[in-house]
């Protein structure tokens, strides 16, 4: 077992995203999965991509856009986001306050 803060993990920009910033929190230790805290300033996205795997993303605090191939859908607290794999998509903070998210994909 291993146990960590969030805040222990060094926070990087992902390239094609505006005011993100990524944590990698399980990157060592998991060999299934690996899970992502994403912090998006007001105003900030993620790239607009896709990708062969799933991937869930979960609403830890704010409000934002989860922009998916059937159209752009209101994102807040607590929602949980099921994006299949080939996907494009993008999560954009569309509030006033830092949108925080979980995001969890297989290695």
């Amino acid at each position: 077992m291993r146990i960590i803060s969030y805040k222990e993990v060094e926070a990087e920009e992902a390239e094609g995203s505006c005011k993100l910033k990524i944590r990698w929190l399980n990157n060592e230790g998991s060999r299934n999965f690996a899970v992502r805290h994403i912090e998006i300033e007001s105003n900030g996205y993620s790239p607009c991509h896709s990708h062969p795997w799933e991937h869930e993303i979960f609403v830890l605090e704010g409000n934002g856009t989860a922009l998916g191939e059937k159209g752009a859908e209101s994102i807040s607290v607590g929602d949980l986001i099921s994006i299949p794999g080939e996907e494009i998509h993008q999560i954009k903070n569309t509030g006033r306050s830092t949108l925080k998210i979980l995001c969890m994909i297989p290695k």
